[in-house]
């Protein structure tokens, strides 16, 4: 049928006058789509109409799943008003949109946030205004063809049933294989249950064959006229806390805050030893080696940058989005205070103590990744947040008198780390090389080893707000850069200047000696092998244990236990839960007498250390470059 024919045919249906009811199935489906599409988009001279509704996920399965139960209630007015409110991890939040306007409320903590055009997105910045107006809400799809919709799909009556106390037509249609083609539409199911008394949704269910099914309630709903203009305004209480921040922020959250909760990281299979290269830049490189990617970095700081912010630049961007905008804009709603503020605060007073090679590579990566510098240099303190545990074993410990450096690194799963996880091989042009277990974006560390046999871990203590000092992860990065041997790695870590409170696991594989430390700004402890501490009771011979509470003791425990058998196999099984958090990020083991390493990253499902762990050796990924495989930089954004 020629499109002009089936849209003259949509119209004849949604024009019958209201005293002939839609009868076909397909009528009932033209009929509720048409009422949502004129309200969502009417025409240029109807008056708008105000929709609201409790929006209930009643179902859901596949990439969805988590929404099941969820419920939202919404408020829509055309063109440009909107305001939905729900629980988000147990705590409430409001949005609005009042022209352009957004606004959020937490209502537990009685803060706000309101968007405005004329504040500058970054301090730093004073002129880094963004004036994007806000567009109009529109339709997922224009308006004619999804007006075409029911007609490109093969609908069958079901039984009518009730739905929040109404009486509602049942259809359900699956695409035309002309609506496929046509509207790019996956392959699947469409369930409408349309209220007798006016054609409206009451509930809807959407399945495919791409793992997702999804059913939502629409209860409550109604259609009535406009609402005042105040009731589209925040209206917080007299007493509560509302600033004043860049609406680009807000605006960029909303898409951040969905990816975030809707994000599938996929689980690794058998290793098989592939390694290729993915793409080049300049003296840099992505590999994929064994279903991973190591990411190798050459040069200047600048060089480094670029390379990063080039071969990684999809990554990269991810993670800012996620990790700036996701994460650090929705963190305001539970601390009651505005995210940019506190980390630009943060950021200013650990600047003049951050090397000036740090500020020039992480500069020439914005720049590649098509980014602000301050969005990357705020990234980077990301790490500050890192909370841990970690140990050495060596000596009378294990078989052979093997030494064995375990990292666990327990953050919060699902920030958006996970799938830009990358292994990254630095050969700076001044300085030791070495690798790096971390994420695209990052250029600092808190899991590493060099290729003067020097390996290193962090655990995050307390101590946030003082920040008078060089940033934790840039500080390790130090250490892998600058120390040959222990004693030069404890001595840099000693001079600082220091921030927080952080706990540190130092091997070194030359001489199969290790020392866990203990700092703040202004105390530095060395705990060396087999000596107790108040905080760690259990003196072992051979052996550095860090970590806390029942984690400690259970680590302990197992050491103990294998004392003296402990071989690789063994050492990564000392990092199993729970040892490791549920929010376990990256388990790493490595022997840095060798340069071997096993690095296993979370998945959607399991925690780090119950992933696979794949085997480098960093004097192989330093001497070794795969011959076939080399692409254009430009293939490594896709």
């Amino acid at each position: 049928m020629p499109l002009a024919a089936v849209a003259v045919a949509v119209w004849t249906v949604l024009g019958q006058p209201a005293a002939a009811p839609a009868t076909s199935p397909q009528e009932i489906l033209a009929l509720s789509l048409g009422k949502l599409v004129n309200l969502i988009e009417p025409a240029t001279n109807a008056e708008p109409q105000t929709l609201s509704a409790t929006v209930k996920v009643i179902a859901a399965d596949g990439d969805v799943k988590s929404l099941a139960g969820h419920a939202v209630e919404v408020a829509f007015q055309a063109p440009d008003k909107l305001r939905v409110a729900g629980d988000v991890e147990g705590r409430s939040l409001v949005l609005g949109r009042d022209g352009q306007q957004l606004w959020i409320f937490a209502p537990q903590k009685n803060f706000g946030l309101v968007g405005a055009t004329n504040v500058p997105r970054f301090t730093a910045e004073p002129d880094s205004f963004d004036t994007t107006p806000l567009a109009p809400v529109t339709l997922p799809l224009p308006k004619a063809q999804l007006l075409v919709l029911p007609l490109l799909f093969q609908v069958e009556a079901l039984p009518d049933e009730t739905v929040d106390g109404v009486n509602c037509h049942v259809v359900r249609g699956t695409p035309l294989p002309q609506a496929r083609d046509a509207l790019n539409l996956p392959n699947g199911t469409l369930t409408l249950w349309a209220r007798e008394t006016d054609g409206l949704p009451a509930r809807l269910s959407v399945a495919n064959d791409k793992n997702l099914a999804v059913t939502v309630e629409f209860q409550k709903l109604a259609v009535g006229e406009p609402w005042p203009e105040a009731k589209w305004r925040m209206n917080a209480p007299a007493d509560a806390k509302v600033e004043t921040v860049a609406l680009a922020h807000l605006r960029r959250f909303l898409p951040a805050a969905w990816s975030l909760l809707t994000e599938k990281i996929s689980t690794l299979g058998p290793a098989t030893g592939e390694r290729k290269v993915i793409a080049t830049e300049g003296a840099g490189r992505l590999e994929d080696f064994d279903g991973t990617k190591v990411l190798f970095l050459k040069g200047t700081p600048e060089d480094m940058g670029r390379q990063q912010g080039t071969l990684m630049r999809k990554q990269v961007r991810d993670l800012v989005d996620k990790v700036l905008y996701g994460v650090g804009v929705g963190s305001s709603f539970e601390k009651g205070r505005w995210f940019f503020g506190e980390v630009e605060e943060a950021q200013r007073r650990i600047t003049p103590f951050i090397d000036e090679r740090y500020l020039r590579e992480m500069d020439a990566m914005a720049l590649a990744a098509n980014l602000d510098k301050q969005e990357v240099r705020l990234a980077n303190f990301f790490p500050e947040l890192f909370h841990c545990s970690g140990f050495s074993v060596f000596g009378r410990a294990t078989v052979d008198g093997r030494m064995y450096h375990g990292r666990i690194l327990d953050y919060m799963r699902g920030v958006g780390l996970e799938p830009n996880a990358v292994v990254i091989v630095s050969q700076p042009d001044h300085g030791y090389a070495w690798v790096n277990i971390s994420y695209a974006g990052f250029i600092g560390s808190v899991t590493a080893m060099n290729e003067k046999h020097i390996s290193i871990g962090e655990m995050g203590g307390r101590g946030e707000g003082n920040w008078d000092g060089k940033p934790m992860a840039q500080l390790v990065r130090d250490v892998m850069e600058k120390a040959a041997t222990l004693d030069e790695a404890v001595d840099l870590m000693r001079k600082g200047p220091r921030t927080c409170e952080y706990y540190y696991v130092i091997s070194d594989g030359n001489t199969k000696r290790a020392a866990g430390i203990a700092a703040t700004p202004t105390t530095f402890e060395v705990i060396h092998p087999g000596q107790a501490h108040p905080r760690l009771p259990h003196a072992i011979p051979d052996a550095v244990l860090m970590s806390a509470g029942d984690r400690y003791e259970e680590l302990a425990r197992r050491v103990q236990a294998e004392y003296g058998k402990l071989d690789a196999d063994g050492a990564r099984h000392l990092m199993d839960r729970p040892v490791c958090m549920t929010s376990n990020l990256h388990s790493v083991l490595f022997a840095p007498e060798t340069l071997d390493f096993w690095v296993a990253n979370a998945d959607a499902k399991n925690v780090a250390s119950a992933c696979r762990f794949t085997h480098y050796n960093l004097a192989e990924l330093l001497g070794h470059v795969p011959a076939t495989g080399v692409a254009p930089a430009a293939t490594a954004a896709k």
